[in-house]
């Protein structure tokens, strides 16, 4: 089968070339890569002529505004009957599109999930790859055992081209795409598999300002595809259980943080020394793992990441439910020369 890498990338001078060499050093190489230049300001150009033939541009005149509509107009140019995705402040372990080569060999394979790492940089991206471990290695592992896996990475995710095409499409009306694919593959019946030895390492915002953007834009994502399909919990009985923990659970869980301080301190202190028992458990397996101790003393500090989490998610229900905005705007936040 041939595969091919789709990356879209606006004033990526910082990260792109790491993105693109670690994408043309894979041990199973790509037979295509596609970049889409949407009118980046900075070094973006340059760089990505470097690389000669060995990758092809599709530029953008004008900012087209959100990251969806440079992955659509890239679709145009993709040949592969796989097709991969990823992002210009991320990068690929090795062995990732062998990983991904290997699932599709399975005819009835439609898409594909990779594992997310964040990229070492400060205690902010520490706590957000603590959360990743929490995510991937219980919950991920559980919708996968189900047969519901609740989203595709945007930044570590694979299709068959064909089906893409046909089932998904963009429509541009959410601020997650990669979870509007996930929601339109389970309406389809199709089968989605996914992998923790197809690592990709990511940029994660390392200031309190930037995390707080992406954590807005993520719920406001959540909550805009929830209602978008909410028919599909009609269905599948798989996306009902897993939709009621994400988002019911969800709930109970931000609202008792707020106020079972005040309805009973007691219980509360015991139920956080539980939460900080388990998520001491799976930091350190995810330390030992992945070799990334200096996640450990960002422990402490996970609470507070609870509750700014907890607030934004209610907010972003009032704004999306209650209020009905239609925010689309995307937020890039500042990239770094953050290593793994």
């Amino acid at each position: 089968m041939n595969i091919s890498v789709l990356i879209p990338c606006h004033n990526e001078e910082k990260s792109v070339r790491k993105c693109l060499e670690s994408v043309l050093s894979q041990t199973r190489k790509p037979d295509q890569i596609v970049v889409v230049n949407d009118a980046s300001t900075d070094r973006t150009a340059q760089i990505l002529k470097s690389f000669g033939r060995k990758i092809k541009i599709v530029e953008l005149k004008t900012h087209s505004g959100g990251k969806s509509y440079a992955q659509h107009e890239g679709l145009f140019h993709v040949k592969g009957e796989v097709l991969v995705t990823t992002d210009s402040d991320s990068y690929l372990e090795p062995h990732f599109l062998e990983r991904v080569e290997r699932a599709f060999e399975n005819r009835e394979t439609a898409a594909f999930a990779g594992y997310v790492r964040s990229t070492r940089d400060n205690w902010l991206t520490s706590c957000r790859e603590l959360d990743y471990a929490l995510g991937q290695n219980l919950h991920k592992k559980a919708q996968s055992n189900i047969g519901y896996l609740y989203v595709i990475p945007g930044c570590a995710g694979a299709f068959r081209t064909k089906m893409f095409k046909k089932t998904i499409k963009f429509e541009h009306d959410t601020l997650t795409e990669d979870l509007d694919f996930t929601y339109k593959l389970h309406k389809a019946g199709q089968k989605v598999v996914y992998d923790d030895r197809a690592i990709c390492y990511t940029q994660d915002p390392n200031n309190l300002k930037a995390f707080v953007n992406q954590t807005r834009r993520w719920y406001a994502g959540g909550w805009q595809n929830l209602f978008k399909h909410i028919g599909l919990v009609k269905k599948q009985p798989q996306a009902a259980m897993e939709l009621s923990f994400a988002y019911i659970e969800g709930t109970v869980f931000a609202g008792l943080l707020f106020a079972l301080p005040f309805i009973n301190p007691r219980l509360y202190f015991s139920l956080m020394a539980v939460s900080m028992g388990i998520i001491s458990i799976f930091a350190i397996y995810s330390a030992r793992k992945s070799n990334r101790w200096d996640t450990l003393p960002s422990i402490f500090l996970m609470p507070m990441i609870y509750y700014i989490q907890a607030y934004i998610f209610f907010e972003q229900f009032v704004s999306v439910a209650l209020i009905g905005q239609k925010n689309l705007t995307w937020y890039q936040p500042e990239r770094s020369l953050a290593v793994q």
